[in-house]
């Protein structure tokens, strides 16, 4: 009975997963045409990116895309190890890394919804070693050209929302340009991209470093992207007395039949994880071996249309198909402008991620301001990350579209990349 169903839903065109004691959840095909984007358009993103392989800036990559709850395009590209010469698949395994971070604040705001964290809670109130501390202040010699540091007392705590919209004062140490800082970071082993934080360091032992670390700047005055996330991962935990990885897999990946996502790729499906092209500009993780700490902020893996799904459900407000995981007014207010007139430092969001201005951060995502400034086609209120492996993904409310890249691309042509994607994509509505 089984295996005839299977037969009877890949008959259908369903991409369609049954879980244990979960109704199953499928994202319907489509032609583009039924859904106002036209098929030989989106066809250009195969010879584009194609051509991107074949010129060696990309190993390989898979794109997904759907408009109006349909998926309309799904294709994989190039190499899944081209050393190897393996071919991209559909279901190949991608490390996301800042990808991850969406999964952990739409976590904690599950927590704001069932009314055990408040977005104005300081973080001490959870994690006690994050109380007291100290911020490095940079002062510029316009004499001398040199700048010097020195340790102030914290103005306020930061708290769950500076998490959230990365005004907590944290860093990355590939990012931060206050020395004190990203010196400290370095002494700890606190390097996001590599190894170090997901392979040796415990929930504890991230703790206690991050909060020996001194602040990059004062709590809630300015936007720079950094460890925050992670951090937040441990509030989850903190508060839900579960590991991160567990929470995910019961309160989102479970009800969103999200089967290929996670911290860990167990030994029977390592064929499938995706290799960058070497050499490459920072060592990656081997998602087989088991993280020392579930790292919210940079350590999981998906699969396209497994990240199609969590899409989907963000842009039906909430909810894919039966599972609802967070009301559509919770998800308003993350895809909200939480920055105002901050300043950024080194960077903005939008130059971070596209090199482009013209956007704004909310509690887990990029957000667009408006339909002007941006040098990319999108609209206002979009909302969209990526990861530093090459993974990338948008949400379009008023266009009702929903894009993910997955790719384990160069450091460098990432933004490239991104960009490439999104003008491809809106070149094809034809409504």
């Amino acid at each position: 009975m089984r295996h005839a169903f299977l037969v009877t839903a890949l008959v259908a065109g369903l991409l369609q997963v049954t879980l244990p004691g979960v109704r199953a959840q499928s994202l319907p095909s489509a032609a583009p045409e039924t859904v106002g984007l036209s098929g030989e358009r989106l066809a250009r993103i195969a010879k584009v990116f194609g051509a991107e392989v074949d010129q060696g800036r990309l190993p390989g990559a898979v794109v997904a895309v759907a408009r109006r709850g349909k998926l309309v395009y799904f294709e994989a590209l190039g190499y899944q190890d081209k050393p190897a010469g393996k071919a991209m698949q559909k279901d190949s395994i991608f490390r996301v890394y800042s990808m991850t971070k969406p999964w952990t604040s739409v976590a904690a705001m599950m927590l704001v919804e069932d009314g055990r964290i408040q977005l104005p809670d300081p973080i001490s109130k959870f994690l006690p070693a994050f109380k007291g501390q100290s911020v490095s202040v940079a002062t510029a010699n316009g004499a001398t050209g040199q700048t010097t540091y020195d340790l102030v007392p914290a103005a306020r705590e930061p708290t769950v929302q500076d998490l959230l919209r990365h005004t907590s004062g944290i860093a990355y140490d590939f990012v931060t340009r206050n020395a004190p800082v990203k010196d400290a970071y370095e002494k700890s082993d606190l390097k996001a991209v590599g190894v170090e934080i997901r392979d040796k360091l415990t929930a504890a032992d991230f703790v206690e470093r991050l909060a020996r670390a001194p602040l990059a700047s004062q709590p809630g005055t300015q936007w720079e992207y950094s460890l925050s996330t992670a951090l937040l991962g441990r509030v989850v935990e903190a508060v839900s007395g579960k590991p991160l990885s567990k929470f995910l897999e019961e309160r989102l990946f479970a009800p969103l039949g999200m089967t290929e996502s996670g911290f860990l790729v167990p030994g029977d499906k390592a064929g499938r994880i995706a290799q960058p092209l070497l050499p490459h500009a920072f060592t990656m993780f081997d998602p087989t071996v088991p993280p020392a700490n579930d790292l919210g902020g940079e350590g999981g893996m998906s699969t396209a249309m497994d990240y199609l799904r969590f899409c989907q459900m963000l842009l039906d407000g909430g909810k894919f198909g039966d599972a609802r995981v967070l009301s559509r007014s919770t998800l308003a207010l993350m895809t909200s402008d939480h920055l105002g007139a901050r300043p950024s430092s080194p960077v903005g969001p939008g130059e971070l991620l596209l090199g482009v201005p013209g956007y704004t951060f909310g509690l887990g995502f990029m957000v667009r301001t408006g339909a002007g400034i941006a040098g990319v086609p999108g609209s206002p209120g979009e909302y969209m990350w990526g990861g530093a492996g090459g993974t990338f993904f948008w949400v379009d409310p008023k266009e009702e579209l929903a894009v993910v890249l997955m790719s384990q691309a160069p450091f460098a042509s990432r933004v490239v990349h991104r960009r490439l994607v999104k003008q491809l994509v809106y070149a094809a509505i034809i409504d």
